[in-house]
């Protein structure tokens, strides 16, 4: 199953609140985000609560500039993979969209 790993903008935002703004593609099989795909920018602390539960009235503080956050979509075939990079990639806080399987 292809899978397309993607790194988004979380800077200014808190906990997965870029996440839920992406217009997802429609026709995924799944959808997965968090550090565990992928950080940069953000000190342990942010790491440990990024994509938590954690309700973004309860978080301290944004993500600072320049903060990224993986996520993983999987797709049934290479070119719905292909398309879904194209949709994610004209997406304003998606940095980069690659399929790696």
């Amino acid at each position: 199953m292809p899978i397309v790993r993607l790194k988004i903008d979380v800077a200014g935002t808190v906990g997965d609140e870029a996440w839920r703004e992406i217009n997802q593609f429609g026709q995924i099989q799944s959808a997965d985000f968090g550090p565990q795909f992928g950080s940069g920018g953000l000190a342990p602390g942010q790491v440990a609560t990024a994509a938590s539960a954690v309700r973004p009235s309860e978080s301290l503080k944004p993500y600072p500039k320049g903060a990224w956050i993986g996520a993983e979509i999987r797709l049934q075939t290479p070119l719905l993979a292909q398309y879904a990079v194209s949709h994610y990639l004209e997406q304003e806080r998606v940095l980069d969209a690659d399929v790696v399987e």
